[in-house]
């Protein structure tokens, strides 16, 4: 033991103390993870998901209004619905996907509303895939994928505060 009181600090170079352990000041301790790393490359990477399934959604939307005949009608669904109605419901989704995806990528100014506005996006696909899951099941499952890493990458991800 020294002479010194716990409470004054000492000169020279600290030396780690198990007596002391979870004792030091805040200021001293470590600041929070602020999403950096795999968190980072993900947002980025959930941007371009969102542009490239939003092109798909269009593209998918557009091939639903032009030919009823291209997904079989389902049968005794609870969510039926007309596939010109949900040709536009994708059609006007996807072009929204697209805008924030580009939102997300070009970061600056539109990456605060592109984040909140992705993960409002990405909830709302999420049901709308699963609502669409009985006319293209593989593919309502893929997107469903993807919506759920795009939920997490935006959710997860804190840009260092200034």
């Amino acid at each position: 033991m020294s002479d010194q009181s716990h409470s004054q600090p000492s000169q020279g170079p600290r030396v780690w103390d198990p007596s002391h352990q979870g004792t030091g000041s805040p200021s001293a301790a470590s600041p929070p993870p602020t999403g950096g790393g795999l968190v980072a490359g993900g947002v980025v990477f959930g941007g371009v998901l969102m542009f490239v399934s939003g092109f798909l959604a269009v593209f998918q939307g557009i091939a639903a209004i032009a030919e009823d005949d291209v997904y079989t009608r389902v049968a005794e669904y609870a969510y039926e619905m007309n596939l010109t109605a949900w040709g536009w419901i994708l059609v006007i989704v996807g072009v929204v996907a697209v805008l924030t995806g580009y939102g997300l990528l070009s970061g600056g100014e539109w990456a605060g509303w592109a984040r909140i506005s992705g993960l409002a996006l990405a909830s709302l696909s999420l049901i709308l895939q699963f609502l669409f899951l009985p006319y293209a099941p593989f593919w309502a499952v893929i997107q469903i994928a993807i919506d759920v890493f795009v939920i997490w990458a935006l959710a997860a991800y804190r840009p260092q505060q200034a």
